[in-house]
């Protein structure tokens, strides 16, 4: 494929790399994404409910039925796939500036990529958070206390109500976490968007950035996206395909 060809090029010659990744990237990994054919909103239009704040705090019988969602995630046995370890060699090769993610599965780290270079925009499903008092503690010991019969399990310190430690929709992102993912958007000579329908903001935004600061731009999904316009090259295709011929 000659634009495969042309875009591995860029991407040979590029010292600054930033990775933008999104949940395509781990679908081969056994994780469904969320809008596709076999998304797990599509298939469930209650768990796309129980991903809007306000109704998951309003609402004991959704967090009962999110707990459970959480305590039978197929996230938890996952395993980084080949797209996963095609970023790591990137940074292998000492030319990845950064990592940006909307995933929440952390197979990024799994795979072995440096955490300091991850950025979560989205933040992370193996911790959870207190909505009163902030306290952050593992989710794997708060699913034992789903396991033993508590079906929305409160924070132990405060009795607020718990959640993944993740941006739902209507939640604000950490402005320090989207501040480094556009500085480093600026700052790269290559944007690979891996695996997103490049269409949930602000996050999304790292590609326009990137194109404006000069940046190749190439994109790569399982079907056009929202940002191919801004594309210096569109692969189409199975990530765990595409982006390790892309990488080398």
């Amino acid at each position: 494929m000659e634009v495969l060809q042309q875009a591995r090029g860029w991407v040979e010659a590029a010292s600054r790399i930033v990775v933008f990744t999104g949940a395509g990237i781990s679908t081969d990994s056994g994780i469904p994404d969320f809008r596709g054919p076999n998304g797990l909103w599509t298939k469930n239009p209650a768990a796309e409910k129980a991903s809007t704040l306000q109704h998951y705090l309003a609402d004991p019988e959704l967090r009962k039925l999110a707990w459970q969602n959480r305590l039978h995630s197929p996230a938890w046995e996952a395993q980084p796939n080949e797209a996963h370890r095609a970023v790591l060699k990137l940074e292998t090769a000492g030319r990845l500036l950064a990592l940006v993610t909307q995933n929440i599965d952390e197979l990024h780290q799994k795979a072995g990529n440096d955490p300091a270079k991850v950025i979560e925009v989205h933040g992370t499903m193996h911790w959870t958070r207190c909505w009163e008092c902030n306290d952050r503690r593992p989710m794997l010991s708060v699913l034992e206390r789903v396991r033993a019969g508590e079906d929305d399990p409160p924070c132990e310190l405060c009795g607020g109500v718990l959640k993944s430690d993740t941006i739902s929709f209507g939640q604000a992102l950490v402005p320090e976490v989207i501040d480094a993912a556009l500085s480093a958007a600026d700052r790269c000579d290559v944007l690979i968007a891996a695996g997103s329908s490049l269409s949930v903001f602000p996050a999304a935004n790292v590609v326009p950035r990137a194109k404006n600061a000069g940046a190749k731009i190439v994109i790569l999904n399982g079907e056009p996206t929202k940002m191919d316009r801004f594309a210096d090259a569109v692969i189409l295709g199975r990530l765990a395909e595409t982006l390790p011929a892309l990488c080398g």
